[in-house]
């Protein structure tokens, strides 16, 4: 597999994961994905992703700036950063929140995915600013 195809898997994955395309989500993701979110919340399949996100935005949106892939042993291994734009679930928008994917991708599925971003520090400075 090449790189630029471990990066369309990758954001093709994220897109349809924005659309909540949970069918087509799946066939970029292998029988059994490890899936980290912050707060070292652990997943196995996409739809324990929608149910937990669901109270915490009510459209929630990636705006990519970068997309880095290298080899690494039998996978490939995806960074895909950028920012985070969208509707809290009090129906305030909110933009500029920066994430970072990382992917494991072994014969053209994802295996391991791990996401980072700032929205909970985002919270915290709103709830700060609200208590003011």
């Amino acid at each position: 597999m090449n790189l630029d195809e471990a990066k369309e898997i990758a954001v093709g994955y994220l897109d349809a994961m924005e659309r909540r395309d949970l069918d087509a989500a799946r066939a970029f993701i292998g029988d059994a994905p490890q899936i980290t979110f912050p707060g070292s919340r652990h997943f196995t399949d996409i739809e324990q992703i929608v149910r937990n996100s669901g109270g915490r935005y009510n459209v929630i949106r990636k705006s990519i700036e970068r997309r880095d892939a290298w080899p690494d042993g039998d996978t490939t291994v995806v960074f895909i950063s950028g920012t985070l734009f969208g509707e809290w679930p009090d129906g305030s928008a909110f933009e500029g929140i920066r994430f970072i994917d990382r992917f494991e991708i072994a014969n053209r599925r994802i295996v391991r995915q791990e996401v980072w971003n700032d929205s909970g520090e985002r919270l915290l400075a709103m709830q700060r600013e609200a208590a003011e």
